[in-house]
């Protein structure tokens, strides 16, 4: 009886040490083929997983009523240049079990790239955060974590006849790295890969154009490349 015992336990766990090998290692790299609706007048998610926030800036400044600051954009972008105006600011969470490629919401020119390194990431969420987000697919809202203003990221400031977007990715605790696929100026189309994430992670769209109307909200699913956001200009 307690050799058996022993077994179905050892099995279990191979399974177990199985699945979380082919989940980190196969599944988390899947690229699956997205198909980008008519891009016009519209802009798309940007990566795969819940909206925890969408909040408008003024003046180049948030509030951030945890912090009982007003936040400079430049400050969440890491972009070192003035980024002043009205706009929105919409976060996309990815889980672990999320799709971590990213994709251009709108099509355009990478006017800048910037890459700025932390010495230490802090984790985005907790323990609880962490099964809401991942298992019960319910929206928390991060914007005031301290991690928005010390963890590493990646902006990619996009121009064109879209609004100007500053697409901000940000690194998790456990992320190895992010690898960006396009360079400063190049053209890119709306729904086409720009970068891959490791692990949890998060985008921010930092959108200069405070009359875009938005479709979804928070708590909504949303898949990058297929997703629309919102809509700007004539297709309003």
């Amino acid at each position: 009886m307690l050799k058996t015992f022993f077994f179905i336990a050892l099995v279990l766990i191979i399974l177990l040490a199985a699945l979380q090998y082919w989940l980190r290692n196969v599944w988390f790299y899947r690229d699956p083929v997205r198909r980008p609706p008519n891009p016009t007048g519209k802009i798309l998610s940007p990566a795969d997983g819940i909206v925890i926030y969408l909040r408008p800036f003024r003046d180049g400044t948030v509030d951030s009523e945890k912090l009982g600051e007003r936040i400079p954009i430049t400050e969440l972008s890491k972009v070192p240049r003035g980024a002043g105006g009205d706009g929105w600011i919409i976060g996309v969470y990815m889980s672990p079990l999320d799709v971590h490629f990213n994709y251009a919401p709108v099509s355009g020119q990478a006017e800048a790239i910037i890459h700025t390194q932390a010495k230490v990431n802090l984790p985005m969420v907790d323990l609880w955060e962490y099964v809401k987000l991942t298992y019960l697919r319910r929206a928390v809202d991060l914007f005031s974590h301290r991690f928005r203003l010390i963890n590493e990221r990646n902006t990619i400031i996009l121009t064109g006849e879209a609004p100007t977007i500053a697409m901000v990715e940000i690194a998790d605790k456990f992320v190895n790295k992010i690898t960006c696929f396009v360079e400063t100026g190049q053209e890119v189309q709306a729904g086409q890969k720009v970068s891959f994430i490791e692990r949890g992670s998060q985008v921010d769209l930092i959108i200069f154009d405070p009359q875009v109307r938005f479709l979804v909200k928070t708590g909504d699913r949303v898949i990058g490349a297929q997703t629309v956001l919102a809509e700007y200009g004539k297709a309003k």
